[in-house]
């Protein structure tokens, strides 16, 4: 079965082996270049370009934004600047900060988290990643501060974290761990994808994937049960599964799979994720389009599953007033 971590179970402390750079090239693939729907909230600077300028000591630790997998992200603020980032100080040290400053490090996207600088700490060999601080906090947060989202906010989280997948994905990177706290938000109405500590970057395009660490709660049918299909399985079309999750999760308030009543045990996950079938919402919970864009994303055969870029020209999606859903999760990122 696969080695995973339940929701809100202690975490595992996991190593990740990131293929060197890749010549840079565009690659098309069943996930892959998804026509661009959801206009750029802000242009991106590219990452680590001004990593020579900073220093550990430069920062002032304000406050503890969240504790996750082997690290702590502080809000900081730079003494000279007045400027606000996120530090992610990596317990684990050099080969996982490096891992994922690598795959960051090849992106530049507004729905991607930005690392602007990867920071040794000498006296106590942590290592700290230097990140955009996303004002709204993470999705996780919302969702228990504010409850169940509205529809016309759902439909703007979906489409920006679409839009992150769509962009990671064209250039090989999955991410592998999607789910509401790994979802930022701005209280300008921005989602961003963050956490790449078990991200892959893919040799080639098209190629499956064997890496089954993650949280289990979020993780699809395949990478949950890999001996029941063939020990291999399509990580873009993991993401989206998780994605879905996501975001019933975000319309329900809370943890779709399981009865609100229920511990979220590994075997009790196991049986949901793999044998059981998704919540029935009841009428006037969600719209049809919702209804559907759900059921697309949570078809437990990978292969009949929607693609990312089948999922951005959805009716929920495509079809939705994008001023108004923009207002929507502005207001509820915001208010909470």
């Amino acid at each position: 079965m696969a080695l995973a971590r339940a929701k809100r179970l202690p975490p595992l402390h996991l190593s990740l082996n990131v293929p060197s750079r890749p010549a840079v090239q565009e690659p098309s693939f069943r996930h892959a270049n998804p026509p661009p729907v959801v206009a750029a909230p802000q242009s991106a600077s590219t990452p680590l370009a001004r990593s020579s300028q900073f220093r550990l000591s430069d920062f002032d630790r304000l406050a503890v934004l969240g504790r996750g997998n082997g690290g702590t992200v502080y809000k900081v603020r730079h003494r000279e600047t007045c400027a606000l980032y996120a530090l992610k100080v990596l317990h684990q040290g050099d080969a996982a900060a490096a891992a994922e400053a690598d795959i960051l490090g090849r992106t530049a996207s507004p729905f991607v988290v930005r690392c602007h600088s990867v920071l040794p700490a000498a006296s106590s060999g942590d290592v700290a990643l230097l990140l955009e601080l996303a004002d709204g906090g993470s999705l996780d947060a919302v969702r228990t501060r504010r409850g169940a989202f509205a529809e016309a906010a759902l439909a703007e989280v979906a489409a920006q974290a679409l839009s992150g997948l769509a962009y990671l994905h064209a250039r090989r990177i999955v991410h592998l761990d999607i789910k509401p706290a790994n979802l930022l938000a701005t209280t300008a109405g921005e989602i961003k994808v963050a956490d790449f500590g078990i991200a892959r970057v893919l040799p080639r395009a098209g190629d499956h994937c064997t890496s089954y660490v993650g949280t289990a709660a979020y993780m699809s049918p395949e990478r949950f049960d890999p001996e029941a299909h063939g020990g291999h399985y399509d990580p873009c079309a993991a993401d989206v599964w998780s994605l879905g999750v996501t975001v019933l999760e975000l319309l329900m308030g809370r943890y779709p799979l399981l009865p609100a009543e229920q511990q979220p045990n590994w075997a009790a996950l196991m049986c949901a994720i793999c044998f059981g079938e998704p919540p029935v919402l009841p009428d006037g919970v969600a719209s049809p389009e919702l209804r559907s864009f759900i059921a697309a994303c949570l078809q437990k055969d990978y292969c009949r599953r929607a693609s990312v870029a089948e999922l951005l020209a959805h009716p929920f999606v495509a079809g939705r007033d994008v001023l108004a859903s923009r207002c929507a999760l502005q207001g509820l990122v915001a208010e909470a």
